[in-house]
């Protein structure tokens, strides 16, 4: 797909993500249920509300709606939501259009899934979202999703420059639990994720 000319904007504001989806220009989007979480769901049945911030297109609300959890679905983009709740249908209910940052999320939340989110903040704001991700979950709860690594330093999506950088960022409140390469990827991610889960300490 070319890639349109969009007027210049701060991928940290909603607008910049709203031309994106109102434009059908979502390359970071897999529009299907990837196969790790797939198989996480299979070994763990619902144990608390999962939050899914910068959810997107809802695919993957849909899919954890339908399995029995109690998910919700959050992005700041009007647009993005939108397009949600069309994928979503009958859980159209489960998402939210909200700031990850801001209030009105506080849960309590078993589980926060990660599916390209962190990669579309930029790094000075990675301390924040990892803060965030410990506030907001209970003791013994999961941070499970996948983890964008690479080279290069202009985004969105902001590649993690190695496993020591995100352990970095997380080993303070959690302890990794599982590392798993994932054989299926959209292009841009390609070869460049890995499955991770890990555990807010008590």
């Amino acid at each position: 797909m070319a890639t349109p000319e969009f007027p210049r904007s701060d991928p940290a504001s909603p607008e910049f993500w709203d031309m994106r989806y109102r434009a059908a220009f979502t390359p970071w989007d897999a529009g299907a249920v990837p196969a790790r979480l797939r198989d996480f769901v299979a070994g763990h049945p619902p144990a608390g509300p999962v939050l899914v911030p910068g959810c997107g297109t809802g695919h993957d609300v849909r899919f954890l709606a339908e399995a029995g959890f109690e998910v919700l679905g959050v992005d700041f983009s009007a647009a993005a939501i939108a397009a949600a709740a069309a994928v979503a249908g009958p859980f159209a209910s489960r998402l939210r259009q909200g700031d990850f940052f801001g209030h009105g999320l506080d849960g309590p939340w078993a589980m926060v899934y990660e599916r390209a989110f962190l990669c579309s903040l930029h790094r000075r704001r990675w301390p924040d979202w990892s803060r965030r991700v410990a506030e907001l979950l209970v003791p013994g709860g999961l941070l499970a999703g996948f983890f964008f690594f690479g080279d290069g330093e202009r985004g969105p999506p902001y590649p993690l420059a190695s496993q020591a950088e995100l352990d970095t960022l997380l080993s303070g409140a959690f302890e990794r639990r599982e590392d798993l390469a994932v054989e299926e990827s959209i292009p841009v991610f390609a070869k460049r994720e890995r499955w991770q889960v890990w555990r807010r300490r008590g």
